[in-house]
């Protein structure tokens, strides 16, 4: 399986050659995504003694936070992760050892910055500017919001 990276034939290639029955990908997505639809489908269906394999730890999540809620769900089915490059896996002594190394990791990890959205501003504030005679640009500056904003509550306010 390969996930969060441009899909690659070669990457499948190798995931079959080393007697994967069922290689899915994924497209890239951002570290704010809530969850992966092909790793939560996996991760709903896998079953005891199975494993999920990955090319690289990166292409499973982008957080190491998140590698371990991977981690805890795989356990619960009685699965185990085995990551190719460079070859380790989550079961036996080694697995305790991967598990301690990422949650040392995931304790100095900052957490993936959440996009924001300021809210824009009410469409009878920046009609009241402009009728006080300030353009569009100081508008915007005034209320701490773009340009075009202010430009789209403009038209709006015309129509």
């Amino acid at each position: 399986m390969r996930l969060r990276d441009e899909a690659s034939a070669e990457d499948s290639a190798r995931l079959k050659a080393i007697g994967c029955h069922v290689v899915r990908a994924e497209e890239p997505a951002g570290p704010n995504d809530p969850g992966s639809s092909v790793l939560t489908a996996i991760l709903d269906f896998i079953g005891e003694g199975d494993q999920l394999v990955v090319t690289r730890l990166e292409h499973l999540a982008h957080s190491t936070r998140t590698v371990l809620e991977v981690l805890d769900r795989l356990e619960e089915r009685g699965a185990s992760l085995y990551v190719v490059e460079p070859e380790i896996t989550t079961s036996g002594e080694s697995g305790r050892t991967l598990r301690a190394v990422l949650q040392a990791v995931a304790a100095v990890e900052r957490p993936a910055p959440l996009t924001r959205r300021r809210a824009a501003p009410p469409a009878h504030e920046i009609l009241a500017l402009q009728r006080a005679g300030h353009g569009p640009v100081e508008i915007a500056r005034r209320l701490g919001v773009s340009r075009m904003t202010v430009w789209r509550k403009l038209k709006a306010a015309e129509a």
